[in-house]
């Protein structure tokens, strides 16, 4: 077997908070939208070359499940971790975990998403 693309799809309680969560405090940019009888059912966002997309629950499991229980995303990056951290901050994010250095020579920081999706953003660290 082999594999080109992985694209996670998360199911959302609130389709437009998810969709403005990533857009507007993660800074993803929203690619597909899709509606069924003028609302928001599906939504795709980028950061580069990662795609993410989102379905609005159907409910049909229950609304009060733990959806990222058991499972972490990590988005590895280019960029300065304690300065996307930041900007994320102050945008109103709530990282679970600040920058750290990790001993397998990454810089790491996380959150969660308003779904309780779990997001590490990581870096290798100068020299390593």
């Amino acid at each position: 077997m082999s594999a080109t693309r992985a694209v996670p799809i998360y199911s959302a309680n609130d389709i437009d908070k998810t969709v403005a969560w990533y857009r507007d405090v993660l800074g993803a940019e929203v690619t597909q939208s899709f509606e069924q009888e003028g609302k928001l059912v599906g939504a795709a966002v980028r950061y580069g070359s990662v795609e993410f997309w989102f379905s609005q629950d159907d409910f049909a499991k229950g609304k009060d499940r733990n959806k990222g229980e058991g499972f972490r995303l990590i988005l590895e990056t280019e960029k300065n971790i304690d300065e996307l951290a930041a900007g994320i901050k102050e945008r109103g994010g709530e990282l679970t975990m600040e920058p750290t250095d990790q001993e397998w020579g990454a810089r790491i920081f996380a959150l969660a998403d308003p779904d309780g999706f779990k997001i590490s953003f990581s870096t290798p660290m100068a020299g390593e």
